[in-house]
């Protein structure tokens, strides 16, 4: 009778109760037993905060296992009435994987969601296919002088392009020099993960970008090409003392020197160049046309995908571009039995991909270094 009592109490968890109970036992970031990360990187926040605005004004405190799928259809029906479709797909999903944890543990008899499809709530997620051109990447290098983007975020553009890396990559990039013992390295990798960036360290002298965990959990050396080491001697002019005397150990360091930017600070930037100019936001860019290109918005991943697509345009193969991006190999088979990293074909790659960059960019800008020496002269 106890235990009976016992489960009856746990099947009236309210749902505000029951995400508790999910996002402790879940979405805490940990290493599991094979040594992959499992949970989630920031313990369930955004969740968290999602339910909160959307959610738990509704049904938080309603029984959940007297939840129906008109309960949570409702809730969804009414983002999707709203416009805000992938704040949609993304409840139906997160609401999906807490009634599953729900029944697993006899909490509620069955999953209300199960069944429901993205189609008939958000749509089907379409994939972006935006690359650019070789002649928008010289409408893009035209337009930078006047578009008034912080000189650190004009080479993050160019270092995105040549080595295909993801944004929170870039952003959390250190410098080889600031590496003098294993406690430096220890505490910066430490400052970049509670930024929410990937840890990196560049070393000019050897041209490597190394980057001891990913996205796909391993490690991954990017080759750094003539191309990218001239946007990365750019940015070592633009290096500052931090608060200690010290230059900036992060390539993209914040006002303070001491940690690197916020991960979403460039691409704000570049949004707000690409926006009309009655939709433009207080105290930002007043250029809000100047990076707009002739086939529309784009945005700093579309650098990634035109990075990829030039090096198939060159003739390398997908399982050498995949390596270069450090894409997660589709085949299970190859995963476990091909263990090569196709090093000495990735450096091909890379230096290709810089030299056809150099190719079409150089022109332009020997113009714009002619036209800054007559204003000089002028």
């Amino acid at each position: 009778e106890a235990e009976a009592a016992e489960l009856a109490a746990s099947r009236r968890l309210t749902v505000r109760q029951l995400f508790g109970r999910w996002q402790a036992t879940d979405l805490q970031p940990h290493t599991g037993t094979d040594g992959k990360r499992v949970g989630r990187k920031d313990g369930g926040a955004f969740v968290s905060a999602q339910f909160e605005r959307h959610v738990f004004p509704t049904i938080g405190n309603h029984a959940a296992a007297d939840l129906t799928r008109q309960d949570l259809l409702a809730i969804l029906d009414a983002r999707k009435a709203a416009g805000t479709l992938r704040t949609a797909n993304m409840l139906l999903t997160d609401l999906r994987q807490m009634l599953a944890f729900a029944v697993e543990r006899a909490i509620i008899p069955a999953n209300p969601l199960q069944g429901v499809q993205r189609r008939k709530v958000g749509g089907k997620d379409t994939e972006r296919e935006r690359v650019l051109s070789d002649a928008e990447l010289r409408q893009l290098w035209a337009s930078l002088p006047a578009a008034r983007l912080n000189p650190r975020s004009r080479c993050a553009l160019g270092l995105i392009l040549a080595t295909g890396a993801r944004v929170g990559e870039a952003t959390g990039a250190t410098w080889a020099d600031a590496h003098t013992d294993r406690d430096r390295t220890a505490l910066l990798r430490a400052v970049a993960e509670s930024a929410e960036t990937k840890f990196g360290i560049v070393d000019i002298d050897a041209r490597t970008w190394h980057l001891p965990d990913t996205k796909n959990q391993r490690e991954h050396t990017i080759h750094l090409s003539d191309f990218a080491l001239t946007c990365l001697q750019k940015l070592a002019q633009l290096r500052e003392l931090d608060e200690h005397g010290e230059p900036s150990h992060w390539l993209f360091p914040d006002r303070s020197r001491v940690q690197p930017v916020c991960v979403k600070s460039l691409g704000k930037q570049i949004a707000d160049r690409q926006r009309p100019a009655d939709k433009r936001m207080n105290n930002r860019a007043k250029g809000t046309e100047a990076l707009l290109l002739d086939a529309g918005p784009w945005t700093l991943h579309d650098l990634r995908r035109t990075a990829a697509t030039i090096l198939a345009r060159l003739g390398f193969s997908t399982d050498v571009i995949d390596e270069c991006l450090n894409h997660k190999l589709q085949s299970k088979v190859a995963r476990i039995y091909i263990r090569d990293r196709r090093e000495s074909d990735q450096r091909r790659a890379f230096d290709a991909l810089g030299g056809h960059l150099s190719a079409i960019l150089a022109s332009d800008e020997t113009a714009q270094a002619k036209v800054r020496q007559l204003h000089r002269a002028a």
